[in-house]
């Protein structure tokens, strides 16, 4: 079971529509393909998302440090040695989602190498999660009919709801309308991505106290340590931390601090390794946890829900599983199905992601 070869393939597939939020927008899905091959001939996959405004990832970037650096590190170790290989990527700093779809590729083949599916590799608490969508910026009118057409179709009835331009002219109109238009049957939260001051964050979540939400997520910028303290104490719901957890030292800090109440897990940025590490310290904290989105293809959402329904704690929360719905097209042979709100990971060895070679052959960039 020894690393006989890295490869790292950039490829781009157009969204349906492109999905703004506070700190970006994204148009086309720029990521990388990561492949991890064997010497018994077995081949790993996983998905690495480059979000230049959040980590300061490229796509050229991620390909660059993969073969230049990473590869060279883990070619001639064996699959099981994962401390080993956790310890020398995390010798370069940064590169969080380079490193993540090197450490999911890497579990992928250890799964087929094993015979065991890699939810029952991390846990095996159960095999599937409930579905919550990710609405980004559009005006009142259009994000009802894109959350009615999702629960319609699909049956998702959870909804985060991107904040951040206006809070008191725009966002908190485009929530009301969700929850007027929606009714109270549906699960809503928010995420301003930083965009709003702590001041502003106050002042909206208590215009939107009627609403029934169930989180706020990075309403203001995370260097403002005082005032996310300061914000958490006004809530009456739990704070998540996302883009200030890239680490479970950033964890530690922001539970510690009182600036954060509940944690995001994105397998895009931690990996099943890290991930892992990262929901044992929420666990031991005592705050909830949810399973985030990268804006991830299907192989990425494949992954989140391989590692969220592993465990208890990361299963009780709808996942944000869904967003590859908003692209043209995928790498996966066989895609995945949202059925009943939910989505099910796969069953058979590994994460069971099979890639159409045609259709890698026709996104790819390199």
């Amino acid at each position: 079971m020894k690393i006989t070869r890295v490869e790292a393939i950039p490829f781009a597939i157009p969204y349906r529509k492109p999905l703004r939020f506070a700190s970006g927008e994204v148009h086309v899905a720029e990521h990388v393909l990561v492949r991890v091959t064997t010497d018994d001939g077995v081949v790993g996959v996983a998905e690495a998302p480059p979000r230049p405004f959040t980590y300061g990832e490229t796509q050229a970037g991620i390909v660059a440090v993969i073969d230049t650096i990473f590869a060279g590190q883990v070619v001639g170790l064996d699959l099981m040695e994962r401390e080993q290989i956790h310890t020398r990527l995390s010798r370069t700093i940064g590169n969080p989602t380079a490193k993540s779809a090197l450490d999911m590729a890497i579990w992928d083949a250890l799964g087929q190498s094993l015979g065991y599916s890699v939810t029952e590799l991390l846990g095996g608490y159960t095999d599937r999660m409930h579905v919550s969508h990710m609405l980004g910026f559009d005006e009142p009118a259009a994000m009802v009919d894109e959350a009615e057409r999702m629960r319609d179709t699909y049956g998702i009835t959870t909804f985060k709801v991107k904040v951040g331009r206006h809070p008191y002219r725009l966002d908190t109109a485009v929530v009301r309308a969700l929850r007027e238009g929606l009714g109270d049957d549906v699960e809503l939260y928010v995420d301003g991505n930083r965009g709003w001051s702590a001041s502003e964050s106050a002042r909206a979540m208590a215009e939107m106290g009627d609403l029934g939400l169930t989180f706020a997520e990075e309403l203001c910028p995370a260097d403002d340590v005082l005032g996310r303290r300061w914000l958490v104490q006004q809530l009456d719901v739990p704070l998540i931390a996302d883009e200030s957890v890239v680490t479970p030292a950033d964890v530690t800090r922001e539970v510690l601090g009182g600036s954060a109440t509940a944690i995001s897990i994105k397998t895009a940025r931690t990996g099943f390794t890290t991930s892992r590490r990262v929901h044992h310290l929420a666990e031991g904290l005592g705050v909830e946890l949810v399973m985030g989105n990268q804006i991830d293809g299907q192989l990425g959402s494949l992954c989140s829900v391989a590692f969220g329904s592993a465990f208890e704690l990361t299963s009780r929360r709808a996942g944000e599983l869904s967003n590859f719905l908003d692209m043209t097209d995928d790498l996966l042979a066989d895609p995945l199905q949202i059925h009943g709100g939910q989505l099910v990971a796969r069953s058979g060895p590994g994460l069971g992601a099979v890639i159409d070679p045609d259709k890698l052959a026709r996104y790819r960039q390199d």
